[in-house]
Formats: C-alpha cells, structure tokens, sequence
C-alpha cells in the first residue's frame, strides 16, 4: 500500500482517492479554482493533512470529502473509500438538471434562421 508518513500534494491526493481520472485534470481543476481544501482555493503542490476538509466541483456538483489517510498511488476503489470520508449533499435528480441543446446527426451547421430562432429561446 502507498501510504505516506509527509505530505501528499493535493492533486496527486485526488488522483489516487479517484475524484479525477488522471493527476493532470487534478491539477488543472486546481489551476482553474474547483478545489478548496478548508475552504481556501488550492494550488496543486499544496500539501494536505488529515482531517483537512477537500472539495472539489465537477459538473455543477460539489464533491466533499475529508482526508482520512494520505495516499500517494492511485489504489483500488475498495482502499480508496478508506482514505477518505465523503460528506457530499446527495446529487440533483436528473429531470432537474439542465438540459443540453441537441441536433440531429448528420444536420449539419444551424442555418441563420435556425440560430435566430435558438437565440430566441435563449433569449439573448
């Protein structure tokens, strides 16, 4: 098992307990401000503790977990669930979440007409 007595970066923490598919899109949701660790926005290299409360926001949800045990590999699910503990608000039902404009395979681009009639829905 990959624990650690030091410190573990928080994008390489995230990355092991699973909250993000691979070390860089931690570290850019980091860079882009969709991690807080103890309320404060964190940078990749900065170091976690347990007890240290992390949220991360992933498509209009917000994840949050509190470290448990400092990991620095990616570990099974089963280990991972053990490193952290999830405190997360349960996730809006489908039906409330907004939906996402689609056309028809093979449409091709909107014509002018189309677009002003999209921008009249929007109401722009």
């Amino acid at each position: 098992m990959a624990e650690d007595e030091g410190n573990v970066r928080v994008d390489a923490w995230i990355w092991s307990v699973r909250l993000a598919k691979t070390r860089a899109l931690a570290a850019a949701a980091c860079r882009a401000g969709h991690v807080r660790v103890n309320g404060d926005r964190a940078k990749p290299a900065q170091a976690l503790r347990p007890g240290d409360e992390v949220r991360v926001r992933e498509e209009g949800y917000e994840r949050v977990v509190v470290v448990r045990r400092l990991i620095r590999k990616r570990v099974g699910a089963a280990v991972a669930a053990e490193c952290l503990t999830d405190n997360s608000p349960p996730r809006p039902p489908r039906e409330f979440a907004p939906r996402i404009a689609e056309r028809d395979r093979g449409a091709g681009r909107p014509t002018k007409r189309e677009r002003r009639e999209i921008d009249q829905l929007r109401q722009r």
